[in-house]
Parts: structure tokens; C-alpha cells; sequence
């Protein structure tokens, strides 16, 4: 008799590769099979009104920083790039750049460049004290914490920034207060341009943006973890740094960015409590919207400023991207 011959793996017929890009997903919880693309279906509406609420203002922008002005000196965009001009940007740059007097621009951007870290580091120190303290100890009273917390925003920040105002004054509480426990000797002229107090105020105006993230990482810490670290030996300061920290470094990183970025083009604060001595970015941008036919050198100074806040903005979406594929 003769055998049959084996049918060898090659001689079996080949299934049909499904793309599984293309695949329907299946929810782990329901086993129910969703497409791709269901779930992101319900952001694309906002996501598309987003984008054209970004899309068109920045090429508006970007038409007026390369166009030109008419007869009256108002804004005359260009919306053709065959047809942008870059002088004014070029020109626009060329005071941040230049030494002596034509770069007049370089001392509000140094000072930008130095205030905005100083404030965004007083920010996080107290900000993450404050949550800390919230999360952890808080107990039944965490709601009212974070009712305190976030009252402040119930009040114009103009009024708020007037009573600083108010208690800045030479007669102000502040003064008094100082002079009561001898730490000066006669009242300072705080509102004259001092840069501990534009300082001061931008870290009054954004410091409760740092404190809900950090609140909200900090309030899912694991506690079994830090028990953890204290049955291994670990001192209260060394579970800190080993646990707390590291769990908090996400919050840490996007309440930087939510207190710094607008902190670079605030104006209003240096307005109300510095003087020209203490300007800043946002206030040669204000300075030159303001001013007579400098509408594209406005515009120039916003794409400057935009290209600045790429570089942190960068750092983060790398940094969060590292901490989801990590294990």
C-alpha cells in the first residue's frame, strides 16, 4: 500500500493577514468589539473646533508680522506668502540681538528670562508644601481646603492685584508691619520699580495652578507604599525622596508648565506693582500693540515668544511620553 504523503506546513492554504490597525478593539471589562476609531470620534468635533480657533488667529498673526501698514498706520496683513516681507521681523530681532542702544529689547527679556524661573521655583516650593499638607493630612477637610483654594479666582485678578496695591502703598500694611517688628526702618517704596515685588505677584497670581495638579497626584500616592518604606528602614526624609517624589514628578512637570507659560506674556502684573524698569516680554508686546503703526512688530514679538515656549513645552511632551511607555 502506498502512504499517503504529509501535507507539509507550505502546502496549507495561508489565511488572510488582517491589518490590525484596522481591527476592532475589544473592551477588556464588557468584551464588547469597538472600531478604531469609535473612541476618538467623540473628541474629533472638539479637537477640529480647536484647531480652527488656533489655525486661523496664528496665520492672521503671522500675516501681519510679514505685511505691512496702510496710510493711516493701521495693520495691513498679507495673507499671500508670495508676497511677506521680513523686515520688520528681522528688524524686531535685531534689538534683542544688537548691543548698545538699538538692542533696547534685551533687558525686558533677560528680565523675563530671570523673573519667570525665580517666581515658577517659589511657586512649586510652596505650592507643593501646600498640597502635601492637603493630601495627606487634609482628612474630611480636603474639600474645604480646595474650596479656600480655589476662592481666590471668585475675584478679578485686576481687584486683587489693586489691593496689593493697597497694602504696598509707603502708609500700607505692609510697611506697617515691617516697621512694627523693626525689620526696616522707615517705609519702602515698594510699587517704584523693585523686582521682588513683580516677582512676588507672579507668584500670587499663578500659584494656584500649581497646587491643584500637585494635589491631585499627590492625593493617589499609594499610602501602603510609604508604609512600605518605613517598615524598610527608610526615614521620613528618605521615603520621600525614594517614593513621594518620584510619584509626584508628572505633576511636578505640568504645574511648571501651566504657572511658567503664561507667566511670559503677563503684562498686567509688571503694570499695576513695577514700572519700566521691570518690564517684561508681555510688555513690549502690550507697549507695541498699543503704539501707532507697530502692529507687525507686535505680531513679531508673538511669534518670538511663541517659539520660546516650544522649547519647555517640548521637554514636557517628551517627559510624559517616557513616563507612559515606562512599565
Amino acid at each position: 500500500m502506498r502512504s499517503r504523503p504529509v501535507a507539509s506546513q507550505t502546502d496549507a492554504p495561508e489565511r488572510p493577514r488582517v491589518n490590525e490597525s484596522r481591527a476592532p478593539r475589544v473592551d477588556r471589562n464588557t468584551g464588547v468589539h469597538f472600531p478604531r476609531l469609535y473612541w476618538p470620534s467623540f473628541a474629533a468635533p472638539a479637537t477640529i473646533w480647536l484647531l480652527v480657533l488656533f489655525v486661523i488667529p496664528f496665520y492672521v498673526v503671522v500675516s501681519v508680522a510679514f505685511g505691512t501698514t496702510d496710510f493711516f498706520q493701521n495693520p495691513l496683513p498679507v495673507y499671500q506668502p508670495w508676497y511677506w516681507s521680513g523686515a520688520t521681523f528681522i528688524d524686531t530681532l535685531h534689538r534683542f540681538t544688537a548691543s548698545g542702544d538699538v538692542g533696547f529689547y534685551r533687558p525686558a527679556l533677560m528680565r523675563t528670562l530671570i523673573y519667570v524661573p525665580v517666581a515658577s521655583f517659589i511657586c512649586l516650593v510652596l505650592g507643593y508644601a501646600v498640597a502635601y499638607y492637603v493630601a495627606r493630612y487634609g482628612g474630611k477637610r480636603k474639600g474645604l481646603f480646595l474650596i479656600l483654594l480655589i476662592s481666590p479666582f471668585w475675584i478679578s485678578y485686576l481687584m486683587r492685584i489693586y489691593a496689593w496695591q493697597g497694602l504696598l502703598q509707603d502708609d500700607g500694611l505692609i510697611n506697617k508691619g515691617l516697621i512694627f517688628i523693626h525689620a526696616i526702618g522707615s517705609p519702602v517704596n515698594w510699587l517704584q520699580g523693585r523686582s521682588i515685588t513683580v516677582i512676588m505677584g507672579l507668584v500670587y497670581g499663578y500659584i494656584p495652578y500649581m497646587i491643584l495638579p500637585l494635589f491631585g497626584q499627590l492625593d493617589r500616592v499609594d499610602s501602603s507604599l510609604l508604609e512600605a518604606g518605613r517598615d524598610l528602614g527608610a526615614s521620613p526624609w528618605q521615603t520621600f525622596k525614594r517614593v513621594t517624589l518620584p510619584q509626584s514628578k508628572q505633576a511636578i512637570l505640568a504645574g511648571l508648565i501651566i504657572v511658567s507659560l503664561p507667566m511670559f506674556g503677563d503684562y498686567f502684573t509688571n503694570d499695576l506693582l513695577g514700572s519700566t524698569k521691570t518690564s517684561m516680554f508681555g510688555n513690549l508686546i502690550d507697549t507695541a500693540i498699543q503704539g501707532q503703526g507697530q502692529a507687525p512688530q507686535a505680531a513679531s514679538l508673538v511669534l518670538m515668544l511663541m517659539v520660546l515656549l516650544m522649547v519647555p513645552l517640548w521637554y514636557y511632551l517628551r517627559a510624559t511620553k517616557r513616563a507612559q511607555e515606562q512599565p
